[in-house]
């Protein structure tokens, strides 16, 4: 999400960290900006909207200086206003931070540094590091060891950058669990961002920081620690031959692929700070959905499009099956045109990746004129979604170049699960015990989507064998046919075949009649509720000399002995199920578009952003 840039040499900072920035604006962000030190100590110039502002700042008020750190943010914690941005710094302004990521106990540590008579100017998360450090360096301890030790009190994700004018020799860096951190060596100046792209016209010699590791940067190298001990951990740099094109991609070649491969990531920051598993609770403060107002609630009622849409119905069966809650699902561009019966008591949730769906906005709008309460689950900061809703649930996926939805909806899937666990909470169908064993494995499901990303080899190899196919079937029951459908929608995006989702017990009730050996059928079978019934759906298929692509479970020997082609991911819980299956399904798509040669980031005659009806 957010982007850092940092400089320490002989040349002018302002100058490469405004370069840097501009290369990482692909990331997406709402403000922008950086702390130069020079003999006259820190100058901090900070803007809302894009960087082209913090440079009409700059030229009014210039920063001059030979070391400094710039920064673009992405709100989370605290409205995209000039008083968030980065850099933020500590009471006396001589310490300044840039970070990414979301620090989880940021309240806690806040309530503890107001009483010992810190103040603060900012509502994020981040000034709290700049607290934490003064207070270190007022002990006594040089920088880098009161960073060090700042980190250890922090719980969560971050990938931080300090600056201190009683320091002009060296910048700080540090990382844990959130994004990049890339250093990069010079010829008497070294570099620093969050991304290979923003550092290529400088260098090609770069170290990637590991998760706990923290860095001193000089001028004339660096010197590489452990966040747990300070122990001296050398690395020799790595010489970068990627293109420019290829970096802003994270060395993948397209950018579907590389957010395929960021949904573990996804799905930790959807999560992050909204769960705590010691007391078995869901904190969505930004929702603003009161347990008196949730208990009060007759029914939820689902708005989205697309694969916004396919993400509704998943939630749709969480809802109801963990707050055992009426819910129901509409199409926001039919929605909008009908008579709808909803008032207080329904509980509306418009569901869209870019919050500027037209569809859904006007949805929204008649929903608010009908009195229901509105909860927006979005991916973007500020939208205009975000801003017509009475709440909101940001995903915090990250920004998503590539047109066809991937970790966006992975993500969608996780709030959906949050919101249905919170609702179950409060309204007594959810224990504080049954609360923590789902939260538990919440927990676990970015190692599992990385061991179902695993089985990208054999997708590959599958997908050579039917690429050349005209027509695919997907087939799913309960919440797997969402999932059917989803994986359809992936495969016309952008390979341009035609595919169809269906409940798989419609089957009969007419998509029969084109199973033969040229259609591929495309099998969810978890061992849910619905496994025996999926193996008589298979049995079907076979019957008729058609040719099965079965997504199951590791070691289902039931389904081999069926399937022509078996794509085995990990045994999750039922709930969770719907994030691992889709994920060969998004591989499958991608690789048959590539070897059709189309156009895989920006299929023909789609836009990333529907703002139109």
């Amino acid at each position: 999400m957010c982007g850092i840039v940092g400089y320490i040499g002989y040349r002018q900072a302002s100058e490469i960290i405004l370069a840097g920035l501009k290369r990482l604006e692909y990331r997406g962000y709402d403000s922008a900006g950086l702390a130069v030190l020079n003999g006259s100590g820190l100058q901090v110039r900070r803007a809302t909207g894009k960087i082209r502002d913090l440079e009409k700042r700059l030229q009014s008020e210039p920063a001059c200086g030979v070391m400094g750190f710039g920064h673009t943010r992405w709100a989370t914690h605290g409205r995209p206003v000039e008083a968030n941005a980065h850099p933020h710094a500590d009471c006396t302004g001589s310490v300044v931070v840039v970070h990414n990521g979301i620090l989880e106990n940021y309240l806690n540590l806040r309530k503890s540094l107001l009483a010992r008579g810190h103040c603060f100017r900012s509502e994020t998360d981040t000034e709290v590091i700049a607290h934490l450090i003064e207070a270190g360096m007022k002990e006594g301890l040089e920088l880098s060891e009161a960073v060090r030790l700042a980190l250890h009190e922090v719980h969560g994700s971050y990938a931080v950058g300090v600056l201190a004018q009683s320091d002009p020799d060296r910048l700080i860096a540090a990382k844990q669990g959130a994004g990049g951190v890339i250093i990069g060596l010079g010829t008497g100046e070294a570099f620093l961002a969050s991304d290979i792209p923003a550092l290529l016209p400088f260098t090609r010699d770069m170290i990637v920081l590991e998760d706990g590791e923290i860095a001193e940067v000089k001028r004339d190298g660096i010197r590489l620690g452990t966040l747990a001990n300070g122990r001296a951990a050398p690395r020799r740099p790595a010489r970068i031959t990627w293109d420019s094109a290829m970096a802003e991609k994270g060395g993948y070649p397209h950018f579907m692929l590389k957010e395929i491969y960021e949904q573990p990531e996804a799905v930790a920051n959807t999560v992050r700070g909204r769960m705590q598993c010691e007391d078995g609770s869901v904190l969505l403060s930004e929702a603003n959905l009161t347990p008196e107002l949730a208990q009060r609630l007759e029914r939820v009622v689902v708005l989205a499009c697309g694969t916004s849409h396919h993400a509704a119905l998943v939630g749709r069966s969480m809802i109801e099956g963990l707050a055992r809650l009426n819910a129901e699902v509409d199409m926001a561009s039919e929605y909008r045109y009908r008579d709808v019966l909803i008032g207080p008591e329904t509980l509306v949730v418009a569901i869209s990746q870019s919050g500027e769906t037209a569809d859904t906005l006007g949805a929204v709008k008649l929903a608010r004129e009908c009195g229901a309460k509105v909860l927006a689950i979005t991916n973007v900061v500020g939208s205009a979604l975000a801003r017509e809703s009475a709440g909101v649930l940001h995903t915090y996926a990250g920004p998503e170049i590539g047109v066809a939805s991937t970790k966006t909806f992975t993500a969608t899937l996780i709030a959906c699960f949050l919101l249905a666990l919170y609702l179950g909470r409060v309204r007594g169908h959810l224990s504080a015990a049954a609360l923590r064993a789902h939260l538990n494995s919440v927990l676990e499901l970015p190692q599992w989507i990385k061991a179902a990303l695993s089985l990208d080899e054999e997708v590959r190899g599958l997908a050579e064998q039917v690429y050349a196919c005209q027509s695919f079937l997907y087939l799913g029951r309960g919440m797997q046919y969402p999932i059917a459908l989803e994986g359809a929608l992936k495969l016309k995006e952008i390979s341009y075949i035609h595919a169809e989702g269906y409940a798989a017990g419609e089957m009969k009730h007419g998509p029969i009649a084109l199973i033969d050996e040229r259609v591929p059928v495309v099998a969810l079978a978890p061992r849910d509720g619905s496994y025996e019934r999926m193996l008589g759906n298979i049995e079907e298929v076979k019957a008729r000399g058609g040719r099965v692509i079965a997504v199951c479970e590791q070691g289902d020997d039931e389904i081999s002995r069926r399937a022509d082609h078996v794509l085995s991911v990990p045994t999750v819980p039922v709930f969770l199920a719907p994030v691992i299956t889709v994920l060969p399904l998004q591989l499958l798509a991608y690789h048959i578009a590539v070897l059709r040669g189309c156009d895989v980031d920006q299929p023909r005659n789609l836009a990333k952003s529907v703002t139109v009806e």
